[in-house]
């Protein structure tokens, strides 16, 4: 008898090798393969029919897209789900995304007319069907199936069918044909090439469910959302009650629309005028706070930026940020230390995002330097105040892009003076109702914010 052979894959990246290694060379992960079965396929000698078509013989209907009923969510895919799409979610554990798809299932099905399979791998069916009813969804025409094996899932979704399916999750489910263990590589990434094959045979859109490991990167090879076609990422801490739904991949959209959900009792409930929610608990005249502006996607957002400064105990002075890039943060400590010529050597820094948000535009450079040295000094910032800026390593200001949109939120939000580049200023004045305050570097913001 031949003797079996077998390799070892790396479950981070799917590199292989004929022995285990302790590091993947490819990755860097540590103790990271796993020892799988080779199989030896035979290949299918077939005869093929099909023939290619032209491109302007294609027709695209109107109602190519279908909604879910959820618009934070139709933003994120795009405009609505695509017939034959394969689109993946992950998020840490309890964050909702089981509960964000059954809501999707019960939208299109009432938009759709038609049914909803709801393939739970990892719950039991009275499980997914107490949150169904804590949820107040309509479970008429939504099929459940409480299954981890592909095939069988392959079998229900041809027999019935479906308007949309949704998998719960990929990593517990298995081919038969494999003799490697759910969740490894090769499972993974077989299962996800036959769901996909299955969406674009079928025209069905099928949503599937993804673990994240505790970086909160998607569990399993990186092959697997380049087989998919959206890829979403579910953020927010679970002691907060706000959540951010987020397209890292899209081929049917772009991918810098974010969704806004908060989470209630009922379920996840769309978030329509975010920088109210942002803003509605400030405070009055409090040093170390400030309200920026940052555009995510299409959308602008007023979000409250804090900033404790202290003197240290030790003899490290400590940084620490939450919304915003540390590295940043060090990059304007160091300006202002240069620049400005504030003493911030010997204190501890703490700069908070409100509201669990992430901001990675450089347009919050203003209002996170004006929060510093607003904490630094006592001094409470105007509570009608906005600002927004890029600050180079030389202390200027420069300018940010769509300031129009930006003015626009702020006057529906009840501000009254806003503080921005010059370049921006010259270009809009006159268009805004609001005082504009044009500033040139650093030490012109410290002259007209607190030296008034």
């Amino acid at each position: 008898m031949a003797k079996e052979k077998t390799i070892f894959i790396c479950q981070h990246c799917g590199y292989n090798s004929i022995k285990w290694l302790g590091k993947c060379p490819e990755c860097g992960q540590w103790n990271s393969f796993v020892e799988e079965r080779m199989e030896k396929r035979t290949p299918l000698k077939e005869d093929s029919s099909v023939a290619p078509v032209k491109l302007s013989d294609i027709t695209i209907s109107e109602g190519f897209r279908f909604s879910t009923s959820i618009a934070e969510l139709d933003r994120v895919l795009g405009g609505g789900v695509v017939p034959g799409a394969l689109i993946l979610i992950g998020g840490d554990p309890g964050v909702g995304k089981s509960t964000l798809l059954i809501q999707a299932v019960s939208g299109v099905v009432r938009n759709t007319g038609g049914a909803g399979l709801y393939i739970s791998a990892e719950e039991s069916l009275s499980q997914v069907k107490l949150r169904a009813e804590r949820l107040g969804i309509d479970s008429t025409n939504i099929l459940l199936l409480s299954e981890t094996k592909l095939e069988d899932i392959l079998n229900a979704i041809e027999c019935f069918l479906p308007q949309v399916v949704v998998v719960d999750s990929i990593q517990t489910i298995y081919s038969r044909e494999m003799t490697s263990a759910p969740g490894t590589v090769g499972q993974v990434r077989e299962c996800s090439a036959r769901l996909m094959e299955c969406a674009k045979r079928s025209n069905i859109p099928i949503f599937i469910i993804g673990h994240v490991t505790k970086e909160g990167a998607l569990a399993g090879p990186r092959v697997l959302e380049h087989i998919v076609d959206t890829v979403l990422y579910f953020e927010g801490d679970r002691s907060l009650s706000f959540r951010i739904l987020r397209a890292v991949k899209n081929r049917f959209g772009s991918t810098n629309e974010i969704g806004i959900f908060e989470m209630t009792d009922r379920g996840l409930r769309e978030i329509i005028n975010p920088s109210e929610i942002f803003l509605r608990e400030r405070q009055h005249a409090v040093a170390g706070t400030t309200i920026a502006s940052t555009i995510e996607g299409t959308r602008p957002l007023l979000v409250e930026i804090q900033a404790l400064v202290t003197p240290t105990a030790f003899g490290m002075p400590r940084r620490t940020s939450i919304g915003v890039d540390l590295q940043r943060v060090n990059l304007l400590v160091a300006v202002l230390e240069k620049i400005a010529g504030m003493q911030l050597g010997l204190t501890d820094i703490y700069i908070n995002v409100v509201g669990g948000l992430r901001l990675i535009e450089t347009a919050v450079d203003l209002p996170v330097v004006v929060s510093i040295v607003s904490s630094f000094r006592e001094i409470p910032v105007d509570y009608d105040t906005l600002f927004f800026g890029e600050i180079g390593l030389s202390g200027e200001v420069r300018a940010v892009a769509q300031p129009e949109i930006r003015l626009k939120e702020a006057e529906k939000t009840g501000m009254k003076r806003v503080v921005l580049p010059e370049v921006n200023r010259q270009r809009i004045e006159g268009k805004s109702s609001m005082e504009l305050v044009g500033v040139r570097n650093i030490n012109e913001i410290i002259e007209i914010v607190f030296n008034r």
